[in-house]
């Protein structure tokens, strides 16, 4: 399937992809509680300077405001009949912001998790799942998305999904999972998993991988399990910058420029391909990254004990598959 993404892929070694969307949004006053979605229209401009932020730091991809943009989401606030109207306007908001950047940028069509649980563990059925996010992809790529990104992951039947989802409408498709649970995701697939899992997914995705979790070191772990268990394939690293902090009544990430520069650089020599950020990434850590990965030259494959030694200790012993790690000090697991 040809489409912006992979043709970039195809000439180059690494793309960088976008930073948060909540952090730099709550940083741009929205309030808690409220559905960042609901600022494509009430706010549209501080959209334009998410995405703006994103593309002059570097990136190579930005995902639309649109995490939660599918019917089981949105009808926490009264949108369920507002589907395809959000998505879509997520999207045009980000094309229009990319149609200026004087170079190819990818729009990729967020789509996070439901919500709820698929059968046989919770009520959701995995063809209402499909629908969902079909509904979801539809406003997508109407708006001028290139692909369609699931994020945040869990569960093998909600990735089955949404890639169901995208297949049906001819739409190339990338999904990552949150491995945070001593290096599984909530519900229990580890990365070696995800690499059959994405083996057998419908329409073949064009990427692959981890985003979000607990660190920039498990992340990274992550990665390491996924690139070697599926050597080839399009991995995707989007970690958090840093480790969560409860201040004045919201959550700041102690990653700094330099620390989520070496992160992309490990993650680059951990064999992804995709790089980029996700809770706590400014604009700012990306400008770090960018110039790390553009002027540091390739590294070998990192051990734990690189990994851990430069961005800090793992959140747990396990790696998901039994394996021992450093332990990140007690003090700051609890931060």
């Amino acid at each position: 399937m040809s489409n912006l993404l992979s043709d970039l892929l195809s000439t180059r070694d690494w793309l960088m992809a976008d930073g948060a969307t909540g952090t730099n949004l709550f940083n741009s006053g929205l309030p808690t509680g409220e559905a960042p979605e609901l600022w494509n229209f009430d706010a549209p401009e501080k959209i334009r300077d998410l995405y703006r932020g994103s593309v002059d730091a570097g990136s190579d991809i930005i995902l639309t405001n649109s995490f939660g943009g599918t019917a089981n989401r949105l009808k926490l606030h009264g949108l369920q009949d507002r589907v395809h109207e959000v998505n879509a306007r997520a999207a045009e908001l980000a094309r229009d912001v990319v149609s200026k950047a004087g170079r190819p940028v990818v729009v990729a069509g967020s789509m996070g998790p439901t919500g709820e649980l698929l059968q046989p563990v919770g009520p959701l059925t995995f063809e209402e799942a499909v629908a969902s996010f079909e509904a979801q992809a539809r406003g997508l790529i109407a708006g001028g998305a290139d692909v369609l990104w699931a994020e945040t992951i869990s569960s093998e039947e909600e990735m089955r999904a949404a890639a169901q989802a995208a297949a049906n409408i001819g739409a190339p498709f990338c999904g990552t999972m949150s491995f945070d649970t001593a290096g599984r995701t909530m519900m229990g697939i580890t990365p070696a998993m995800l690499s059959g899992i994405a083996a057998a997914l419908p329409g073949s995705p064009v990427a692959f991988g981890a985003n979000c979790g607990v660190g920039a070191s498990d992340l990274l772990r992550t990665v390491l399990g996924i690139t070697e268990n599926a050597p080839g394939a399009v991995v995707v690293a989007k970690g958090n910058a840093g480790i969560p902090r409860y201040m004045d009544g919201h959550i700041h990430y102690n990653g700094t420029p330099e620390l989520m520069a070496d992160y992309a650089v490990l993650a680059r020599d951990c064999g992804a391909r995709i790089i980029g950020g996700c809770c706590g990434t400014t604009p700012a850590h990306l400008s770090a990254m960018r110039r790390a990965l553009e002027t540091v030259p390739p590294g070998p494959r990192p051990t734990l004990e690189t990994i851990a030694g430069r961005l800090g200790g793992f959140s747990s012993a396990s790696d998901g598959a039994g394996e021992a790690a450093p332990a990140r000090e007690r003090r700051r697991r609890r931060a």
